[in-house]
């Protein structure tokens, strides 16, 4: 019992409450990585504010605040199992390609998600610039198998996602040009594969990439060549393909011009340019808990407001003191 006692303390719950500032600068200084670090603090003061119910017996005698407590507690609880269970991550998928994997990945050390069943089709986007240029709208189209294995197709937006298997998942600002390539290596079988090219137009004058694909020694230099200007600052424009799309290429201090369909040779195989296409970067974030956060702070509003009606409803509001 006095355990319990020295816990439901408030001399305590500063101590919750510093611990938790310190988590806080430390997640601000380092990185999101830190966000795991929230939890402990987090547990402590839940902790506190359990030992604090159990013991006082105002809550007891009161059920809206002790509804309001609880819902408190449930509050904490589910913040800190969220920066345990989290997942924030990247993705770059060609236009026409299937969602393979992360290209970057940030989550708590408990999440146990299943971003390896997590599978989609780019089929394309669509973005409008206004005058700047700024960009107007992004409509990017997917194909997806439901939980019952039906095909179907949608369009998500930067503040529209796809949700799959609990993970939301957003089209971003970043995207670009993607040369696709057929290499047949003197040993191995053919490989069709895409080059994402820098994002455009942010790096509109580095188009440039080097790539290694299996069975070479060397890696291989492209590069995009945009002469024309697709997206003009004093007008509304669209997200296009250059109708020039030819690409250089670089192996072993040798220079090539490439169209699409020309193909060359090289020491370790045989590299065809197929065409040019597009890849769209996404931003994938997973966290169970924010909908039951969002309710238990709804029953928290409702349950501090019936605490005050209740009180205020005791005492007249316009009855005159004497």
């Amino acid at each position: 019992m006095r355990l319990i006692l020295a816990l439901a303390s408030l001399k305590f719950t500063p101590v919750g409450l510093l611990l938790l500032g310190i988590a806080s600068v430390a997640v601000y200084k380092l990185d999101q990585a830190a966000a795991p670090w929230l939890a402990a603090p987090l547990l402590l003061l839940a902790i506190n504010l359990i030992a604090a119910v159990v013991t006082n017996g105002v809550f007891r005698r009161q059920m809206p605040l002790l509804v309001f407590h609880l819902a408190l507690i449930a509050l904490v609880l589910l913040a800190a199992a969220g920066q345990l269970m989290y997942l924030k991550g990247t993705a770059e998928v060609t236009d026409g390609a299937a969602f393979t994997g992360l290209k970057s990945r940030d989550a708590g050390p408990l999440h146990m998600g299943r971003i390896d069943e997590v599978d989609f089709v780019n089929d394309g986007f669509e973005i409008a610039y206004m005058a700047g240029p700024i960009l107007d709208r992004l409509i990017n189209r997917l194909r997806w198998h439901d939980s019952n294995g039906e095909e179907r197709f949608g369009e998500i937006e930067i503040n529209k996602p796809l949700v799959l298997l609990g993970y939301r998942i957003y089209p971003t600002s970043n995207k670009g040009f993607a040369p696709l390539f057929l290499w047949r290596p003197v040993n191995g079988e053919a490989l069709l594969a895409a080059v994402h090219l820098p994002s455009y137009p942010a790096n509109a004058t580095g188009q440039a990439q080097s790539w290694r694909p299996a069975g070479s020694k060397e890696d291989i230099w492209v590069m995009l060549n945009v002469e024309e200007n697709l997206i003009p600052s004093d007008r509304a424009s669209r997200f296009q393909l250059p109708d020039q799309r030819k690409i250089v290429v670089r192996y072993q201090g040798t220079r090539w011009e490439m169209q699409p369909g020309e193909r060359i040779a090289l020491a370790d195989g045989t590299l065809e340019y197929r065409e040019l296409r597009t890849w769209m970067g996404y931003r994938f974030f997973y966290d169970w808990t924010i909908s039951w956060m969002l309710a238990a702070c709804a029953v928290g509003v409702l349950s501090l407001s019936w605490h005050f009606w209740r009180k205020f409803e005791s005492t007249p509001w316009n009855t005159e003191r004497n």
